[in-house]
């Protein structure tokens, strides 16, 4: 078995800080970006945790983004916040426009954040997940760079294009789910190949359209969208409100970053946020109490809810700390030392 480093979560916080700072990074964006990649290895979402610094960290050295950005909020409608983040981290620009996006939604009912001109790498169930702990139901979604071949094809279109919804409930963990629209995250890929791993069938083709489980083929040619046409359909979708309605890229339209420093990862991202108090009034604990009934009766049959395991890895790691590959500890640690 591979060797592995156990971190409590302070200490995972301050390596993630550390490889931040030295690679460039800002407080606030350094503070963010931590805040989301401790938060998801903590939760066991390894693909976006603490491995995603490497991607940080060579972005930044790549000039693929700004990590002294500072975002631009605009009040752009009376139900539309928009948050320029002048080609840094999506993460502080999100954290910067959440406060008005709760405020129009609980005055409007529903409002919109648009992220534009943003580097985004990081899992979506946070920002709505944010968005429950403000009593609010919330959406997300974003493209990202062509990798995933529409159903069909056989060469990278879209992104893997995540979606994401989260629904508060009182005195629990919220419903949450949030997946990439293609069949696996390209993380998960990528992590296949760190660990010399096969990639299971119908996960990707090759550069020939050819099916594949070799990861380094796999990333070499595309991936595939889950559920054939249907996914296909909801990528589309994204791309689309997550592009153009917000003025922003599709994602055949950037590229991950280069040595040449040529590289476009910038990109949009979408937010809708619901306030059950503007729709329901007094009737919202009923309602509310109602929409449980709904998750009973997914439990009661044996099924389990989305994000349940990440909620039970949450509460191991707050107790006995977050595990990763000595490797990946080690190549960290390289990069969190100066010189």
């Amino acid at each position: 078995m591979a060797e592995e480093v156990t971190l409590s979560l302070a200490d995972a916080e301050t390596l993630s800080r550390q490889v931040l700072t030295n690679n460039g990074f800002n407080p606030s964006h350094a503070a963010a970006i931590t805040r989301s990649v401790v938060a998801a290895q903590r939760d066991e979402c390894h693909s976006h945790g603490l491995y995603r610094l490497i991607g940080c960290a060579q972005t930044a050295q790549y000039r693929g983004i700004d990590p002294g950005a500072e975002p631009e909020i605009i009040d752009q409608a009376p139900g539309v916040v928009r948050v320029d983040a002048k080609q840094g981290s999506s993460l502080l620009a999100f954290e910067m426009g959440l406060p008005l996006l709760v405020e129009k939604a609980n005055r409007n009912g529903i409002a919109v954040l648009g992220i534009n001109n943003s580097f985004h790498f990081s899992a979506l169930w946070q920002e709505v997940e944010a968005l429950s702990e403000q009593g609010l139901a919330g959406i997300a979604m974003t493209p990202s760079h062509a990798y995933v071949a529409p159903a069909g094809g056989k060469s990278p279109l879209f992104g893997t294009n995540p979606f994401a919804f989260s629904w508060p409930r009182p005195g629990k963990t919220p419903y949450t789910f949030d997946f990439a629209t293609s069949v696996v995250a390209r993380g998960e890929i990528e992590l296949h190949k760190r660990a010399g791993k096969s990639l299971p069938q119908g996960w990707a083709i090759d550069r020939e359209g050819n099916p594949t489980t070799d990861p380094q083929a796999a990333l070499d040619g595309a991936l595939l969208p889950f559920g054939g046409y249907k996914g296909s359909a909801l990528s589309t979708m994204i791309e689309l409100l997550a592009g153009p309605l917000i003025g922003d890229l599709l994602g055949h339209e950037t590229q991950a970053a280069t040595p040449d420093g040529e590289g476009k990862p910038f990109h949009g991202e979408l937010i809708i946020a619901f306030s059950l108090e503007a729709f329901l009034g007094s009737d919202k604990e009923r309602h509310q109490q109602h929409a449980e009934a709904l998750f009973d009766g997914i439990l009661s049959q044996g099924a389990r809810l989305p994000s349940q395991r990440r909620f039970e890895a949450r509460e191991r790691s707050r107790v006995h700390g977050v595990t990763i590959p000595q490797a990946l500890y080690d190549e960290l640690k390289a990069l969190a030392t100066p010189g």
